[in-house]
């Protein structure tokens, strides 16, 4: 089954009780047995639900897994990842993500004796001086939220296996539309399902995705004994999204190519960070390990001007200024006081990350709205 197809058919069924097309939404939170432990698959909808099962299946169909989870939010499907782990174990992760990740792996679980490594993975190489015996983890973002940098996952998947470590991708940005971790050799597939899969800005939901059984079971019991699951209304709304992801997808890296190009020929534009440029340092891995370069897009004004910066998304009227990405609708956003101020100045700025940066969420309107907007806006 081709992906098109398989965000529409794959991993569902029919409703067993009346044939209903879509996944009923099963508004329940406990089932009714016929004897103790006697039941139909569900007993507390926290282990078990069908509407969140729908979507989980859906979930493992279009990254080519065979495992699929859902949680309340894309920063609880990393904590599952990182329970997987115990005090002195290490991680190496790269040094340019969501502000969220990096704030949930400091100031959580660095108190509970994890060690975090945030490194530059653009050469994956990079890796090697850091892993000894303790890692147990690499934890990759690509592309890169905001910068945009593309990390090999296949190269990193090599220095993971040779060494037995687990290898998860973020793999919001891509979605699976345009990038299959697991078949370049992850093992753990995350994403914020609040964004593309989701598709609408409507819902708050995280993904997990695994091949292997043995893993698999140990994140269903972090799941289900953590609690941090999503619930029926919510896995309805993103099985739905999901139903249209490739058609949204379309429709983004097309704006997104087309905005890109104009803000590189623009006098007041300094820097444009999108991977489908000739001249970004790894567009030959992008274009080998992904099927176009997306709907996000990074930049900064001549000058790195703070103020300028701010004036410039102040004056946006299509694109709105607001947390998030993913949506149907074009949204801006300031990463040093948004997504990414829990990192410190100094650290964010070694990225990249500079106050006038502003990154972009580029929807599936029409392509002479957004431009115009961003014409006015930096006049």
């Amino acid at each position: 089954m081709k992906f098109n197809t398989k965000v529409i058919h794959g991993g569902q069924e029919y409703d067993k009780a009346y044939g209903a097309v879509m996944p009923p939404i099963y508004q329940t939170s406990t089932y009714a047995q016929t004897t103790p432990g006697g039941h139909k698959g569900y007993e507390y909808s926290r282990t078990h639900n069908p509407t969140r099962n729908a979507l989980e299946n859906a979930f493992s169909s279009i990254e080519n897994g065979h495992y699929g989870l859902a949680f309340g939010s894309g920063l609880a499907a990393i904590d599952a990842i990182i329970k997987l782990l115990k005090p002195g174990d290490e991680v190496v992760s790269t040094n340019d993500l969501y502000g969220g990740s990096f704030r949930l792996f400091t100031k959580i679980f660095e108190r509970f004796g994890i060690k975090f490594h945030f490194i530059g993975m653009q050469s994956v190489s990079n890796i090697k001086a850091y892993v000894n015996d303790n890692t147990k983890l690499i934890w990759v973002e690509t592309p890169t939220n905001p910068m945009m940098n593309i990390i090999d996952i296949k190269a990193a998947s090599a220095i993971a296996k040779k060494h037995n470590i687990l290898l998860a991708v973020d793999n919001t940005f891509a979605t699976p539309y345009l990038q299959k971790p697991l078949d370049l050799g992850a093992d753990i597939v995350m994403h914020s399902a609040t964004k593309y899969l989701g598709g609408h800005s409507d819902v708050v939901m995280g993904a997990l995705v695994v091949k292997d059984k043995s893993l698999a079971d140990r994140l269903y019991f972090i799941q289900n004994a953590s609690g941090a699951i999503c619930g029926p209304q919510d896995s309805f709304l993103v099985l739905r999204g999901i139903k249209t992801l490739h058609v949204r997808m379309q429709r983004h890296c097309e704006n997104g190519k087309a905005i890109a190009k104009f803000l590189a020929n623009h006098p007041k534009i300094e820097n444009v960070y999108w991977p489908g440029f000739e001249a970004h340092p790894n567009h030959i891995i992008a274009k080998n390990q992904m099927t176009d370069f997306g709907g996000m897009i990074s930049f900064t004004t001549k000058g790195n001007n703070y103020e300028e910066a701010i004036k410039i998304i102040e004056n946006l009227k299509v694109f709105t200024l607001a947390e998030s990405l993913g949506g149907v609708e074009s949204l801006c956003g300031h990463p040093a006081s948004m997504t990414h101020a829990s990192i410190p100045k100094e650290e964010r700025e070694k990225t990249g990350v500079v106050d006038s940066l502003i990154r972009l969420s580029v929807g599936i309107e029409d392509i002479d709205d957004l431009v115009a907007d961003l014409k006015q806006a930096l006049k």
